[in-house]
Formats: C-alpha cells, sequence, structure tokens
C-alpha cells in the first residue's frame, strides 16, 4: 500500500511539474516538449517498477557500486590528467576535458560493474548501524540435488511457507538435469523434464527466492556433482537439501549441514504403535515363506506376516514393529483376518 501511494505522489508531482512548464511558456515549443517528456517518463519509469516485480539486491547494489567506483576513478584520471591540459594551454582544453572524461568513464563505470556482478557472491557490503532485513542471522540457503528436483515434492513443501530462506540451483545440477532430459531412455527423459517443470515453477513462484548459482571454482574441477554440491555448501555456508541416501552420508561425514527430503516425509507420517489394527490391502507376496506385501496411500510398505495366500484382499493387521530410516519407513503386522 506504501509503495502504491509513492508512485501515486511520484506521478503526481511529474505530472504538475510538467503542466507547470508547458503552462508557462506557452509560445516555446521545446518547453511543450519538455513537459511531456518528463510525464511520459515517470509514466514509463513506474511501469517498468511495476513490471521488474523481483529486484535482486545484490545485482542492484553492484550495479550502484559500480557506477559510483566507476565515476570516482574518472574524476581521479581526470584531475591527474587536468594540469596537463591546463599547461599545454590548448584552446580546445575544456572540449577535450570533456571529452577525455567520457572516454574514461564509459570503459571505467563498464569494467567496474561487470566485476562486482561476477563477483558478487564472494563478497558482501557492509554499512554500518544499517541491516538489511532478509539477512537473518543464522538463515542459511538451500543447496538444491538432482534427486530432489526430480522428486517434485520440494515444491509442496516450498507452497506450505515452512521454508523461508533462500534456494540455491547450481548451475552443473540445472546441466546435469539437462542432460537427463535429453538422455534416449524414455524414462529417464520423462523423468528429467518433470524436474525442469518443478524447477520452472519455483522459478515463477512470487514467494520462492531461488538463486540459479553459476559459479565453479578450481576445486570443483574433474569432480562428480555430489561432490561439487558439497564443496559449493561449504563456500556458501549453506545447506545441502536431498532424497539422495548416498549424498546424504558424503555430505554428513564432510560436516556439511543436510536436509533429507525423505525424512521430512517420514517425520510428517502417522505413527502406528505396536498393537495398533488398521486394513490394508495386500498387493503382492514378501520375501518370507507367509509373508505378504501391501501399501498405505503415502507410500509406506507394510509387511505382513501371514499374508502371502490373501493377495488381493483388504485385510486387517496389527502392528507388531515399526522400522524407520532416512531410506523410507517399513512396517511390519500379523494378519489379523479379512475384512
Amino acid at each position: 500500500m506504501i509503495l502504491w501511494v509513492l508512485r501515486a505522489v511520484f506521478l503526481a508531482i511529474a505530472f504538475g511539474a510538467g503542466i507547470s512548464i508547458v503552462t508557462n511558456n506557452t509560445e516555446d515549443s521545446q518547453s511543450l516538449v519538455t513537459g511531456i517528456t518528463l510525464i511520459v517518463a515517470a509514466a514509463g519509469i513506474v511501469s517498468f517498477d511495476i513490471l521488474i516485480r523481483k529486484k535482486p539486491i545484490d545485482v542492484i547494489s553492484c550495479a550502484y557500486f559500480g557506477v559510483v567506483v566507476g565515476l570516482f576513478l574518472t574524476f581521479i584520471v581526470g584531475a591527474a590528467i587536468d594540469p596537463i591540459l591546463r599547461f599545454s594551454e590548448a584552446e580546445d582544453a575544456e572540449q577535450t576535458r570533456g571529452m577525455i572524461n567520457l572516454l574514461l568513464a564509459i570503459p571505467l563505470c563498464y569494467i567496474c560493474t561487470s566485476f562486482l556482478l561476477q563477483t558478487r557472491h564472494d563478497f558482501r557490503f557492509i554499512i554500518p548501524y544499517v541491516e538489511f532485513k532478509k539477512d537473518v542471522k543464522g538463515n542459511k540457503p538451500l543447496i538444491l540435488d538432482t534427486s530432489v528436483v526430480i522428486d517434485g515434492r520440494i515444491a509442496d513443501l516450498v507452497d506450505t511457507n515452512i521454508m523461508d530462506t533462500q534456494l540455491v540451483m547450481p548451475k552443473f545440477v540445472l546441466a546435469e538435469l539437462q542432460n537427463i532430459a535429453d538422455s534416449s531412455d524414455k524414462i529417464r527423459r520423462t523423468r528429467g523434464r518433470r524436474g525442469l517443470d518443478i524447477l520452472k515453477n519455483l522459478q515463477a513462484n512470487p514467494n520462492v527466492d531461488l538463486l540459479i548459482d553459476d559459479r565453479e571454482s578450481s576445486e570443483m574441477e574433474g569432480q562428480p556433482v555430489d561432490s561439487k554440491l558439497v564443496i559449493l555448501a561449504k563456500e556458501v555456508n549453506g545447506k545441502v537439501i536431498t532424497g539422495d541416501y548416498n549424498l546424504n552420508k558424503i555430505a554428513t561425514l564432510q560436516e556439511v549441514p543436510v536436509i533429507n527430503l525423505n525424512d521430512i516425509m517420514n517425520a510428517l507420517r502417522p505413527v502406528f504403535l505396536p498393537g495398533e489394527e488398521f486394513t490394508v490391502k495386500i498387493v503382492k507376496e514378501g520375501e518370507g515363506d507367509a509373508q505378504g506385501v501391501g501399501y498405505l496411500e503415502d507410500g509406506t510398505m507394510i509387511v505382513i506376516e501371514g499374508g502371502r495366500h490373501h493377495l488381493q484382499e483388504t485385510a486387517a493387521v496389527s502392528v507388531t514393529s515399526v522400522l524407520q530410516t532416512s531410506a523410507g519407513r517399513m512396517i511390519f503386522a500379523n494378519y489379523e483376518g479379512a475384512v
């Protein structure tokens, strides 16, 4: 609401100033052009501001500081050259000075801005007594791996608004996802395209802060994707979010914080205690001689003792024990009878 008030006030002031310029100099055609240009420019600025919703503070800061540093260097070099121009007593000294400043300002501003943009992840501007709201202490970025994007549950988790930190998609993970999507194998190709669709949805979600990180340090050269993820997590002081059991172990061994999506989903599943009864359909034979296997709606496997001879039946079962690991949850139960 405050932002819209600011825009309205800005447009009102620009419109008033434009009308004032035109009415005070009705006979001057240049004043008419100036007034109309001012009004149109103000409308264009507000329209541009409305259309560009996401304005990353790091990119804007780099652009501002790059221009400021470039102009400052131009001033320094210009001040050093100025005595030489005065000493030469050239007739066009002022014109030469202006041309030199222009020739210096353009490349210096470009070089400074380009340098800051390319290295914006490697430094942070610190302004005394100023704290940006988004820089919350202890809030670490979450680095996505290929499995968690293909899985798709990360999008559902984000929609619950439980995650309010930045999501980082490394460029090398995106490249791996693209290779999977271009695979000649139909199943891999389908999984890869699903991952790209999930990533596109995350990027389009206005409540998600998704960063495509293109850094790849010399330490990452020749390393597999899992190792690159761990190295990147160390560099940015972030957490790896994955559904890959092996990556979970690798990150844990190297003391990198890791969030296993399977652990989150297991924690949210209903708890079954020994002796508790429920119904489930027995769909196939188990590994044991008398075992049958069924599944809950969330995919939890139920190993039913005595259920081998009751395939395709909906049976009442009684829980004997629950086995929970990072790879998933298994419930062991006894067959109590058909329903």
